[in-house]
């Protein structure tokens, strides 16, 4: 009923020109039959005007008719993946439709080709960058002042875990998304992670508290790596005083979970729901306290999905967060 009622008001709104503009013919004809005509007899009009009444209220019913079953056929059409002028040849002007179609798949084209090559120029300059950023840090270990040789290890480390992010992001954005699914250790993803930090949880004094086992996954361990590298990396970065990194994992059946948790600054419970958004940063970057681009995070639920993997995270703002990786039994990907 609903359905007939949103037809008919928009029925109405198509129709209302016409209909006011029969009504006032009408009006006037009737007036003018009133005191222009002498002796006519008004008995003949009011005749008149039930058939005219008639007559339109059947012809408004037979296009209503057809107008709503046009609105059903649009609504179906609108559903459509496809270009509706590639499908609906039914209508005036197609040639323009298809025209214009034409000219913004051309432009589409171009700017897709140009990203391409944009996201192959960077490619290949982080690829040029780490030679430079290994050598920087192999000649920093010869410098005899070791405050001064620990604060630039420390940035030649962060701008080659930039780098690296940076690498992977282009990957991910690729026309390609290189998937190499196969049974890995869990356990030995982990250590290639805190392995990648090493030189910062040893700087921030971090407790380690590991517990990974020989759990077998089906995953690429790269954009694993990858991802639990972000985890660590902002537990890294939230860090307080005597820190704390918990790694664990836990099968129930046929799904795996790993957790990553800190004892950092944790997650505002308002925030908790927008964490794996593009772009978000949260309190902590908007007063100051940290920087952050807000993809990080975005970009590792992206890659669980395209693994078929789910990631989670759970907070108390000032305790710990924790977050967690499901792994579902996908042993299809080594057949």
């Amino acid at each position: 009923m609903s359905l007939i009622w949103r037809h008919f008001r928009a029925y109405g709104k198509r129709r209302w020109g016409y209909a006011a503009f029969c009504v006032g013919i009408s009006a006037a004809f009737n007036l003018y039959f009133l005191f222009f005509i002498q002796g006519g007899r008004t008995e003949y009009l009011l005749y008149l005007d039930v058939l005219v009444l008639c007559f339109f209220m059947l012809w408004g019913a037979v296009d209503f008719w057809r107008f709503a079953g046009e609105k059903k056929n649009l609504e179906k059409l609108l559903g459509q993946k496809g270009l509706i002028c590639r499908i609906y040849h039914d209508f005036e002007n197609q040639e323009l439709a298809e025209h214009d179609v034409r000219i913004l798949e051309e432009q589409l084209e171009e700017h897709f080709r140009e990203n391409c090559e944009l996201q192959d120029y960077v490619a290949k300059w982080c690829h040029e960058m780490k030679l430079p950023l290994s050598a920087g840090l192999l000649m920093g270990e010869r410098i005899s002042d070791y405050r001064l040789r620990n604060d630039m290890k420390e940035q030649l480390e962060r701008m080659n875990q930039q780098v690296g992010s940076l690498l992977l992001g282009c990957r991910l954005q690729g026309t390609l998304f290189d998937l190499q699914v196969r049974k890995v250790s869990l356990k030995e993803c982990v250590q290639m992670s805190i392995h990648n930090h090493q030189f910062f949880l040893i700087q921030k004094r971090f407790e380690m508290k590991v517990n990974v086992g020989d759990e077998m996954v089906y995953t690429d361990p790269a954009w694993l790596v990858y991802v639990l590298d972000q985890l660590i990396s902002n537990a890294v970065k939230y860090a307080k005083t005597r820190p704390i990194l918990s790694i664990w994992a836990e099968r129930e059946r046929a799904v795996i979970r790993i957790f990553v948790e800190d004892n950092g600054q944790g997650i505002q419970k308002s925030e908790l729901p927008r964490v794996f958004e593009k772009g978000f940063t949260g309190e902590n970057h908007h007063n100051g306290k940290h920087r952050s681009t807000g993809m990080g995070l975005y970009m590792a639920e992206k890659i669980m999905k395209k693994m078929g993997h789910e990631i989670g995270v759970e907070s108390e703002y000032g305790k710990y967060s924790r977050f967690w990786i499901v792994f579902r039994e996908n042993d299809y990907f080594g057949r």
